[in-house]
């Protein structure tokens, strides 16, 4: 078995060192269906045995209860990892697909109050602004999240699919250690202004989903086909119909890349997001999700997996060539602002 640790990697300008791979924690309890608890919980551990100490979840994952999930975990471990999680988000009970956004001052403490609750700890050591609510001033709702600073309960804030602009904004209230969004071989709209910026303000940036939410992995091509029917992905466009079939067609680069390093398309993937921090000149941490500890075992290994600028190269057009959006509504992403 596979002991060799990854390397560290800081959370802002004066935040803590972490792994530099996190691990995502959403599918544990939300979104691709279920999950085996005791393999999930196994994961947890061996990823903390590797060397990764950024675990990431959300309130709004399972309406709660991913949070609940990982409270045993993080009590157990308090001292060696980094816990972030995040609010924002605002589910209908009666419309399983609905999502809203509150970002006022008053359900920022609200939250804050209830995640510290479900994971049975007094601070949160990152939290997150999940998405952001253009009807509320930005420097109210950061204000109210420096606050809990103050107050002891979050140790540093972070923002999730903000724009450049927006960013820099936050950032001039309070210092922010790390801005999230989905970037990846498929996904690379964060280039254009918000890597610029994360790069500018010594933020880290924490890409999410940087496996394509499974896609690059393989691991399905059609997600009606492939995925059961509570599966999240079955309603993000570019997995299904023609749009599948057309991505699929585009993983061929990773494959043979793969092939040539004895890797897995997902470890070039991986090893591609990781690469990012020296072609953009800023510090990256991403958040591959898994409920399988050999999967944590895959992809921390692509921490040590260096791809050559020829290879780069190949897989550099890729997503430009991707058919269908991130989400079937890119309003409450960064892309629907910029």
């Amino acid at each position: 078995m596979n002991t060799e640790r990854i390397g560290t990697e800081r959370l802002g300008a004066d935040g803590p060192e972490v792994g530099v791979q996190g691990l995502g924690c959403m599918g544990m309890s939300f979104a691709y269906g279920p999950t085996d608890e005791r393999q999930a919980r196994a994961t947890l551990e061996r990823a903390l045995e590797l060397g990764v100490t950024l675990y990431d979840t959300a309130d709004m994952y399972g309406a709660g209860e991913n949070e609940r999930f990982l409270a045993p975990f993080v009590r157990a471990h308090r001292d060696e990892i980094v816990l972030a999680t995040k609010f924002a988000v605002v589910l209908d009970p009666d419309d399983p697909q609905a999502r809203g956004v509150r970002n006022d001052p008053a359900y920022v403490r609200q939250c804050v109050e209830k995640s510290l609750q479900r994971l049975g700890v007094e601070t949160i050591d990152l939290y997150y602004m999940h998405r952001r609510d253009p009807r509320v001033p930005l420097e109210e709702s950061v204000g109210a999240m420096a606050e809990l600073v103050r107050e002891g309960k979050v140790r540093q804030l972070g923002l999730s699919e903000v724009t450049g602009s927006e960013l820099r904004t936050a950032h001039a209230v309070h210092p922010v250690a790390a801005v999230q969004s989905e970037w990846s071989v498929f996904s690379r709209d964060v280039e254009e202004n918000v890597v610029g910026a994360a790069r500018e303000l010594g933020v880290t940036f924490v890409p999410y989903s940087p496996l394509g939410r499974g896609f690059l992995t393989g691991s399905f091509t059609d997600a009606d086909r492939d995925l059961g029917s509570d599966d999240f992905r079955r309603l993000q466009p570019r997995f299904t119909g023609a749009n599948a079939t057309a991505n699929a067609a585009l993983l061929r680069p990773l494959r043979r890349i793969a092939e040539a390093h004895g890797a897995t398309s997902g470890q070039v993937a991986l090893a591609w997001v990781h690469q990012r921090a020296a072609v953009h000149g800023l510090r990256v941490v991403p958040i591959p999700g898994t409920r399988r500890p050999g999967r944590v075992d895959e992809n921390t290994a692509a921490t040590r997996l260096t791809l050559t600028e020829e290879e780069l190269s190949v897989l550099e057009p890729v997503a430009a060539q991707v058919a269908g959006a991130r989400y079937a509504d890119m309003a409450l992403t960064s892309a629907g602002r910029e």
